[in-house]
């Protein structure tokens, strides 16, 4: 038996307090689902990776015919797929996956969305490469990412997170976030920090051919 992963039980834990604990972080949110809106415009079908709750599901799912939207929580994907019914989201398909170990067929998505994980990821070089196997050649890889050490503030922020038990793995700035995707082999096209009490380093790019 596999040991019990504490950094599943916290997102199991607080599913239920998510989006009211996102209040305070919130300020960058509405700029990045339109950035990311943008970025996967014309997709046809577009995985959702660490969906949580849905915040951006909606988004997704007005640019897609179909959307794949995932989360390793049980209990986030029972929030998720409660709002996915609640707006009659009929093309978005809910699942619990581990970014690790997507069972989708290689190169099956136009896009990929992963926001807000990528600090949360015990190995950063894993998870891009997981992604990537999944998006056909040319496909959008898109990774809005709390980035906690971008400020003075958001160092402070984020080492006061920490001592509640919140689960991050490393501590972003928006360029050490670009770095991280480079390093990979992916093509970045658009970069924009998203100001905030925790900034958001929005980052796509492409899989190359």
């Amino acid at each position: 038996m596999s040991p019990p992963n504490p950094d599943l039980r916290y997102w199991e834990r607080h599913a239920r307090n998510y989006d009211r604990s996102l209040f305070l972080l919130s300020k960058p949110l509405p700029r990045m689902l339109q950035l990311v809106g943008e970025a996967v415009t014309g997709a046809t079908r577009i995985l959702e990776v660490a969906a949580g709750t849905g915040l951006a599901t909606a988004t997704l799912a007005r640019s897609a015919q179909e959307v794949v939207s995932t989360d390793y929580a049980e209990a986030m994907v029972a929030m998720l797929a409660a709002r996915v019914a609640e707006q009659g989201l009929s093309n978005v398909r809910c699942e619990q996956a581990d970014l690790y170990t997507l069972r989708f067929e290689p190169a099956s998505f136009d896009a990929v969305v992963a926001a807000n994980v990528l600090h949360l990821v015990p190995d950063i070089r894993g998870a891009i490469t997981s992604l990537q196997r999944v998006l056909k050649p040319g496909g959008r890889l898109i990774v809005p990412t709390f980035c906690h050490d971008e400020t003075r503030l958001s160092w402070v922020v984020s080492r006061a997170l920490a001592l509640t038990g919140f689960p991050g793995h490393r501590r972003f700035t928006h360029r050490s976030l670009q770095a991280s995707l480079e390093e990979a082999g992916v093509q970045i096209k658009r970069v924009e920090l998203l100001a905030g009490l925790i900034p958001i380093g929005y980052i796509d790019g492409v899989v190359k051919s």
